[in-house]
C-alpha cells in the first residue's frame, strides 16, 4: 500500500495524531491527498478546484499544535468564501467570481490546522439535491458510477466516501449535508442553526434554513472539527445556544437510556422505499438492543403546507442569489449561463411578495414551535434520511410539465427540510447497506441546541456497527 492509500484509511484526529508527533510531515499528507486526487477524481468528478501549490505553501507554515495541524481538506465551491480563489457556486455565469477575503469559516478552518487542497462539485447555486452542474459535469457516487452523490454537497462527499480525505465542508438547506452522505455512506451532521458563522458577507441565509459544517468518516471528527468553528461571530444576527462542554468529549460518551420517536412515515405523504423503511426499523432494532427506548410517533406535520411555504422561501432564496451574483459581477447573465431549472426556480421567486415571504417565514417558525412542544417528551426524532437509495443521474430535470423537477424531489427529499425549517440539529448515519451494496442513511434529529445528544448516540451507534472502514470499490 502507497503512502496515499495509507493515509487514506486514516481519519482527520489520526492524521493530526501523526504531524504531532512528528511522524509525518504535513506535505506529506497533502501529496499523498494530491496523489489521491489524480487517481480517484476522473472516476467520479468530486474535485473541481485545484490548489496544489497553496496547499504545500501551507504545509511548510503549518502549527503543529492546533487541532487539525496539516490535515488536508476539501472545501465545497459554495457560501464558504476562499481569498483569491474562484467560488464558481456551481454556475457558468458566476464562476467570474472572485472573493477577496476568507469567510469567517474559512478563516476558523485554517486556524484548526486545516490545509485546503481544493474544492468540490456542487449543483448550481446548490438548488438540486444532485450534484450535476453544466459547468462541471456530475459527480458521480462511488458506490455506483450511475448514480447521484446526492446534493448540493455531492462533490465533498463523493471526496470523503472514496478516500481523498477524511472530512470536507458541506452546507445545508434542505437536507445538503444529510442527502449526499446517505447517498455516499459517509457521516453528515447539520448542526443547530447559527452554530457556525456565515460572515462576513452573510448573515441569516433563507431565513436560517441554510447552515455550515462538513462531512466526515467519523463521528469524533465532526465533533472536534464543530468545536474548532462555532461560536459568535461579531456582527451575527443570532447565534446558537453555547454547549455544555467541547463536542470533541461528547463522542464516546454513552448517551444513556434515550427516548426515540420512530416512524419511516413521510410528512408529504409519498412513498417511502422499502429499502429505506427497512433501515430505519434496522436500526429501531439495534437502539433497543442498545437499551433505549423507541416509541412509534411523529410529529403531526402538514406536509402540504410545509412544502408550500418552504418552497415560498426557497424560490424567493433563488432569485436573491442570482442578483447577488449579478450585483458581485456587475452584470446580467447571458444566453445559457443559467441553467433551466435555475431560471425556473428564478422565474418564480420573482413573484413571492414581500408578505408572501413573512407569511411564509412566520409558517416555518409556527412549525419549529410545534415540533419542539413533540420533542419535549423524546430525545431523538428517528426516520429515514431519504424516500429512495441513490437516484440514477439525470433524474432532476426541468421538464415543460415540472419545470422545478418538484416530483422526483419530493419523494426523493421528504425527511429532512422540516429540520431546516425549525433549526434542529439531525444527522446522517450510515447504518445500512441494501442488497445492491448501496448506502442507505438513517436519520436522527435533537432538540434544539442539543448537538451533544446526537454525537454521544451516533459514537454508540458507530461503535456498535462500525463503518469507517466500508469502502467503496476502486
Amino acid at each position: 500500500m502507497n503512502a496515499a492509500d495509507e493515509f487514506s484509511q486514516l481519519d482527520a484526529t489520526a492524521q493530526a495524531a501523526l504531524v504531532r508527533r512528528k511522524d509525518v510531515k504535513p506535505a506529506e499528507l497533502v501529496q499523498a491527498v494530491i496523489d489521491r486526487i489524480e487517481k480517484v477524481n476522473p472516476q467520479i468528478n468530486a474535485v473541481v478546484t485545484r490548489m496544489y501549490d497553496e496547499a504545500l505553501a501551507a504545509a511548510d507554515a503549518a502549527a503543529l499544535d492546533a487541532p487539525f495541524a496539516g490535515v488536508p481538506f476539501l472545501l465545497k465551491d459554495l457560501a464558504a468564501s476562499c481569498a483569491g480563489v474562484p467560488m464558481t457556486s456551481g454556475s457558468k455565469f458566476a464562476r467570474g467570481f472572485t472573493p477577496n477575503q476568507d469567510s469567517d469559516l474559512v478563516a476558523r478552518y485554517r486556524r484548526a490546522g486545516l490545509i485546503i487542497v481544493g474544492k468540490t462539485n456542487t449543483p448550481e447555486f446548490g438548488i438540486l439535491p444532485t450534484t450535476e452542474p453544466q459547468l462541471f459535469g456530475p459527480t458521480r457516487n462511488p458506490w455506483n458510477p450511475g448514480l447521484t452523490a446526492g446534493g448540493s454537497s455531492g462533490g465533498s462527499a463523493a471526496a470523503v466516501a472514496a478516500g481523498i480525505v477524511p472530512m470536507a465542508h458541506a452546507n445545508d438547506g434542505g437536507g445538503s449535508i444529510r442527502i449526499p452522505a446517505s447517498c455516499c455512506g459517509v457521516f453528515g451532521l447539520k448542526p443547530t442553526r447559527a452554530r457556525n458563522p456565515l460572515g462576513p458577507f452573510l448573515g441569516d441565509v433563507f431565513s436560517g434554513l441554510v447552515v455550515e459544517h462538513a462531512v466526515s468518516r467519523t463521528v469524533r471528527d465532526s465533533a472536534a472539527l464543530l468545536d474548532a468553528t462555532s461560536g459568535y461571530s461579531p456582527g451575527d444576527p443570532y447565534c446558537a445556544p453555547a454547549p455544555a462542554r467541547p463536542f470533541a468529549q461528547e463522542a464516546g460518551t454513552d448517551p444513556g437510556k434515550l427516548r426515540i420517536a420512530f416512524s419511516a412515515k413521510a410528512p408529504l405523504g409519498t412513498r417511502t422505499h422499502p429499502d429505506c423503511v427497512a433501515a430505519v426499523e434496522d436500526a429501531a432494532r439495534l437502539l433497543e438492543n442498545l437499551g433505549h427506548e423507541v416509541v412509534d410517533a411523529a410529529p403531526a406535520v402538514n406536509g402540504e403546507m410545509l412544502w408550500k411555504h418552504f418552497m415560498t422561501v426557497w424560490t424567493a432564496g433563488v432569485t436573491w442569489t442570482v442578483r447577488n451574483s449579478m450585483a458581485a459581477l456587475g452584470r446580467m447573465p447571458s444566453e445559457g449561463e443559467l441553467e433551466p431549472i435555475t431560471i425556473a426556480y428564478d422565474a418564480l421567486g420573482k413573484n413571492v411578495s414581500a408578505a408572501d415571504y413573512l407569511i411564509a417565514v412566520q409558517y416555518l417558525q409556527l412549525l419549529a414551535r410545534q415540533i419542539a412542544a413533540f420533542m419535549k417528551d423524546y430525545d431523538i426524532l428517528l426516520s429515514p434520511t431519504l424516500g429512495s437509495p441513490p437516484l440514477p443521474l439525470g433524474s432532476f430535470v426541468s421538464t415543460p410539465e415540472d419545470r422545478l423537477a418538484l416530483g422526483v424531489a419530493s419523494r426523493f427529499v421528504p425527511f429532512t427540510p422540516v429540520f431546516n425549517a425549525t433549526g434542529q440539529p439531525a444527522m446522517s448515519v450510515p447504518l445500512y447497506w441494501n442488497a445492491e451494496g448501496l448506502p442507505i442513511g438513517t436519520h436522527f434529529a435533537g432538540r434544539y441546541g442539543d448537538e451533544a445528544t446526537l454525537f454521544r448516540l451516533a459514537s454508540q451507534l458507530e461503535q456498535a456497527r462500525p463503518w469507517a472502514n466500508r469502502r467503496p470499490p476502486s
